[in-house]
């Protein structure tokens, strides 16, 4: 992804001023949401070792493979409890909606994330999660 592209997140930013430099490790997220927004991004973009590094080291998969086939299409913000920049831990909920590549299906992840903020920086720790495809 081009920095003048326009970020998966959907913040309406250019990925080069918006999850780009988190990606890159430039700078960490400001706020819960923020990681959210990177962490969707990132699966947008398969990036699984910034996904890993973003999740926090007591619940990080040993291993994390994303599935090539599946393309995330838009991301709502629903809620967002505390995870601002003085807060050490917030929620986000959100609604993730995806496509299969082979079969066109569709589908929707429902989630509250949990996030923590450690050493300055936020991780994802877990979520409930809930939904399901979405047909015709």
């Amino acid at each position: 992804m081009e920095d003048t592209d326009r970020c998966p997140c959907p913040s309406g930013d250019i990925y080069g001023a918006c999850c780009g430099p988190l990606h890159r490790g430039e700078r960490p997220a400001p706020t819960a949401e923020a990681l959210m927004r990177s962490r969707y991004s990132a699966y947008a973009l398969r990036d699984a070792d910034y996904l890993r590094a973003t999740w926090h080291p007591t619940t990080r998969p040993p291993e994390l493979h994303l599935d090539p086939d599946m393309r995330w299409q838009r991301l709502d913000i629903l809620t967002t409890r505390a995870g601002g920049p003085f807060d050490d831990a917030g929620e986000v909920e959100f609604v993730a909606r995806y496509r299969w590549a082979t079969t066109g299906d569709r589908g929707r992840l429902h989630e509250v994330s949990r996030f923590v903020r450690s050493g300055g920086r936020w991780y994802y720790v877990d979520g409930d999660v809930g939904g399901a495809p979405d047909r015709g």
